[in-house]
């Protein structure tokens, strides 16, 4: 059974959605993160995506504080990111909880410390994430392009020790109109070893079939759950079904 992943966004502590990574687009859906998440945890979740869009966009996690209550009070295995750019913010978000911490923006500006990591803390704790408008990667809470192809930028971090990595489709990201299915099906096929989780779209149970179907690993869903397009009643009860 392919794993889903709820998420939180965080701006000022509360729990919103972006449009296609638009910051000037966001919906405040809960003020209090941890009683999702402890709705998800008693919905049989097991994972939580849990990303700090105020630190993405200024480069410095601010949200510590609530991935620790999250850690604390739920046995959710958290995954934290969102302005992670030192050995030091890793030991915080450790320290808070988090099972894992997941890379974006630093993996493209300083590739190789990203390996060391992965080296001292092993593939088990570290989340790629790769952002992608048109096959490119895009970085700092999406607001800056580059013109890294996204399949290239994988396989280089897969020969590092990369075993897991999140791929989001920004132009899907928020909008409820479907998964990016080609560009998972391409990435799966040069990477095949890769614990892919999809990212972007998910608008129906279904979508969540189609990406165990082409072999992704995980799938995160943010706004179909928030929207009610995929209730915590379906997901429970298609987690008891195996």
């Amino acid at each position: 059974m392919i794993e889903i992943i709820p998420a939180i966004d965080l701006i000022d502590g509360k729990c919103v959605r972006l449009s296609q990574g638009d910051f000037s687009k966001k919906k405040i859906y809960d003020e209090n993160p941890l009683e999702v998440a402890k709705r998800f945890e008693q919905a049989g979740l097991r994972r939580l995506h849990l990303v700090d869009l105020d630190g993405a966009k200024s480069g410095k996690p601010v949200h510590f504080g609530t991935l620790e209550q999250i850690a604390k009070n739920t046995s959710l295995l958290v995954d934290f990111g969102g302005g992670l750019k030192t050995e030091g913010d890793l030991q915080n978000a450790f320290s808070a909880g988090a099972f894992q911490v997941s890379l974006g923006s630093i993996a493209v500006t300083e590739k190789e410390k990203v390996f060391e990591w992965i080296e001292k803390y092993g593939s088990d704790k570290i989340l790629l994430g790769a952002d992608v408008r048109k096959g490119k990667i895009a970085i700092n809470g999406w607001q800056t392009r580059t013109e890294i192809e996204v399949i290239k930028f994988l396989e280089e971090f897969c020969t590092r020790g990369l075993k897991q990595a999140f791929v989001t489709d920004i132009s899907k990201d928020g909008m409820l109109e479907g998964v990016s299915v080609e560009l998972y099906r391409k990435i799966l096929r040069r990477l095949p070893r890769l614990e892919l989780i999809a990212s972007g779209g998910v608008s129906c149970m279904d979508d969540i079939f189609l990406l165990e179907k082409i072999g992704c690993r995980g799938v995160i869903v943010g706004k179909a759950i928030y929207e009610g397009k995929i209730s915590l009643e379906q997901i429970e009860r298609c987690l008891q079904n195996g």
